[in-house]
Order: C-alpha cells, then sequence, then structure tokens
C-alpha cells in the first residue's frame, strides 16, 4: 500500500504512522525525522530547516522534494510506504504525483486525522520537556503540578515551538498551505477522514478501519 498521511500539527500523525507503517509492513518516510536527525547533526540543511522550523514554517519545497525522490527510490519503498510530512501543500502533491508516475506507481489512498484548533492548542502548548532526560510530559494528561521531571529530576521547560503563538502560526500556515490538499486528494477520490479526537488507541482502531477496504 501507498498512503499519505496528512493532518494539522498536533493531529498525532506521527503516533499514527508509526503503528499504520508497522502494521502494514511499510516503511514510514517522515521528513521530519529526517530534518530533526539533520537539526541534531548540526549539518547546513539542519541548520537552514531549523530557522524555518522555529518560526513554525514549512522547509523550502526544493529541498524537502530532493529528500523524499532519494528515500523513494531505495529499495524498501518499492512495494509500499506511509508518508509522514510530505506533501505539504497542492505543488508539493502535484510533483509527488508525477514522480510516482516516474516509478509506475500511484496513491492508494489519503488518511486524514481531523482535529479541531483549540485541541491542537491545549496537546501542544501542555507539553514540557525534561532539560536533563528529554522526556516530554503534559501538564494535563500526565497532571503535573511542578516543573521536576518524575523520571530523573531535572527541570521542565516549553519549548519555543510548543508555545501557544507558535502553534497558532503553525495552524495559520497548516491552513493557507496544506489544508488545501484536503480538497486536492477529494478531487483524486483517494481522500479518507479520520476523527483524530480522543485516546490514542481510538483513533488508531478508526484509522486502521478506514484502511481496511484497501488491505484485502
Amino acid at each position: 500500500m501507498r498512503l499519505v498521511l496528512v493532518g494539522p500539527p498536533g493531529a498525532g500523525k506521527g503516533t499514527q504512522a508509526q503503528y499504520i507503517a508497522s502494521n502494514l509492513s511499510i516503511p514510514k518516510i517522515s521528513t521530519g525525522d529526517i530534518f530533526r536527525a539533520n537539526v541534531s547533526g548540526g549539518t547546513e540543511l539542519g541548520k537552514l530547516a531549523k530557522e524555518y522550523m522555529d518560526r513554525g514554517d514549512l522547509v523550502p519545497d526544493e529541498v524537502t522534494i530532493a529528500m523524499v525522490r532519494d528515500r523513494l527510490s531505495e529499495s524498501d519503498a518499492q512495494d509500499g510506504f506511509l508518508l509522514d510530512g510530505f506533501p505539504r501543500n497542492v505543488p508539493q502533491a502535484e510533483i509527488l504525483k508525477k514522480m510516482l508516475e516516474e516509478f509506475g506507481v500511484a496513491l492508494d489512498i489519503v488518511l486524514e486525522l481531523v482535529v479541531d484548533d483549540e485541541e491542537v492548542v491545549r496537546r501542544l502548548a501542555g507539553r514540557r520537556t525534561c532539560s536533563q532526560c528529554g522526556r516530554i510530559w503534559h501538564v494535563d494528561f500526565d497532571d503535573k503540578k511542578d516543573d521536576i521531571c518524575d523520571a530523573c529530576g531535572g527541570r521542565l521547560y516549553q519549548r519555543d515551538d510548543d508555545k501557544e503563538e507558535t502553534i497558532r502560526h503553525r495552524l495559520e500556515v497548516y491552513q493557507e498551505q496544506t489544508a488545501p490538499l484536503v480538497s486536492f486528494y477529494a478531487q483524486e477520490r483517494i481522500l479518507v477522514g479520520v476523527d483524530a479526537t480522543g485516546p490514542v488507541e481510538e483513533v488508531t482502531q478508526r484509522a486502521m478501519e478506514a484502511l481496511s477496504p484497501y488491505t484485502d
């Protein structure tokens, strides 16, 4: 199966992508993972990507597209893949369609995780990261009343990209550039929406039920 996972930041794409890819025995191809690896490694690409990511903006298309093309050419992606984080806009979707045509294949389905903006803000703005071990806690979900990591005793802090103003900017960017993908793939007749609110397990069950007609 060849599928794309779309949805706003905070919709749970990373969590669902990992489960779906494992269940379908296909590679999860995440541009976000590639960007973070470059950022932590201090590469030139990482430094450039970090400037955009810290502002909540998108990494330039030409950088993203080149990485995706190389990744889709690898042997483990020949029988299927899950794309998480690409395409992010209609021009990228059109390029992906032509790219896959060159490979002699096409997307089977685009799965949209649907969640409203206020739920996204609640999920992301409530995250706190341990400055010592890096573990992430949530002020609501983990019932955190202090700023100390229960795992190692390190001090918790709020990352810049978890601050409300940055999150709302990311949502604006999503609505302007990425949300039109819904219309694009609806016209392609391969879009399926899934309610992404509620416990992770329930969202996963909905996602797998939505994919079941395509896996038989």
